[in-house]
């Protein structure tokens, strides 16, 4: 099933409906980073167990969907899986007079899927990059079987391929023969099916592929993607995840929600999707109420 776009009430219903429905009045509504969506859900869930007065919309659509919507004042909160560029903040600026708010929610690390008969168990940063750009098509180039590569890949309105082009392509374009997904769980589903194909996307969505460890140079060790090289930064392909809201709106139910999100309760959250929590240092004492202006 995609995740292209969701719907939180108060039971989490998945759909495939890529319109927006109108919020009821005292609704958080967020939008944005299919990567965040699982958890979103899972946070709006434990969150309106215990406090029933609340109600959270979440829907997805890729980051650069989100923060249109944030734009827009079409959402409260926009969830993003890379940093607000220059001209969506220029563009928040505009609507609402101030710098949209950053908050720092989870870490994740992108993972490298393919299939589990795939007898590559680890590439480098400048294989992935020969593999998506077009320089290396075959399998047996990197020891593997005389195969075809099939490329899975996201669509551009999505955090996690700018996150990719940008750390791994290092802004190069991808080769013509990638396939687009409309989501994480698409390219997973796509490589578990198909055994000469390779894909990316966000550490929670791995059940059905094998991941791949992965070298920051053709010399170094190749990591495993485990929450210990991801916190140490051992691992090379690890990013924050990120809510962006109107500052005017960071108060009330909006304020207490975001604040419960990075306390260690919400981060136990985290932890249980499969991401992996904030450090320390990122965090916010349960008791501490205090935001900035």
């Amino acid at each position: 099933m995609s995740a292209r776009c969701y719907l939180v009430t108060v039971v989490v219903i998945a759909s495939l409906i890529s319109y927006d429905f109108p919020a009821a009045a005292g609704t958080i509504t967020i939008k944005g980073s299919d990567t965040l969506v699982i958890l979103s859900q899972k946070w709006a869930q434990h969150y309106m167990s215990m406090n029933p007065q609340t109600k959270i919309q979440v829907t997805g659509g890729g980051s650069g969907v989100g923060l249109a919507a944030l734009q827009n004042n079409n959402t409260d909160i926009a969830n993003a899986s890379r940093s607000i560029r220059p001209a969506e903040r220029a563009a928040c600026i505009k609507a609402f007079g101030r710098n949209p708010r950053e908050y720092k929610v989870a870490l994740d690390s992108l993972l490298v899927y393919v299939h589990p008969s795939n007898p590559i168990d680890e590439l480098s940063l400048e294989q992935l990059r020969a593999i998506y750009t077009g320089r290396i098509r075959n399998w047996e180039q990197l020891g593997g079987l005389d195969s075809p590569i099939s490329l899975y890949s996201r669509e551009n309105s999505s955090g996690t391929y700018e996150f990719f082009k940008a750390h791994v392509l290092k802004g190069r374009d991808f080769i013509a023969t990638a396939q687009t997904m409309p989501g994480t769980a698409a390219v997973i589903q796509a490589v578990a099916k198909e055994p000469n194909g390779i894909g990316y996307g966000g550490a929670a969505y791995g059940h059905g592929a094998k991941h791949l460890r992965i070298k920051k140079t053709p010399t170094s060790p190749a990591i495993e993607p485990s929450e210990e090289n991801i916190l140490s930064g051992q691992y090379p392909i690890w990013r924050f995840l990120f809510n962006y809201l109107n500052p005017a709106k960071d108060k009330g139910e909006i304020g207490d929600f975001l604040h419960w999100v990075r306390s260690d309760e919400g981060q136990a959250v985290v932890k249980e999707v499969g991401y992996y929590p904030l450090p320390p240092d990122h965090r916010v004492a349960q008791d501490d109420r205090k935001r900035p202006d």
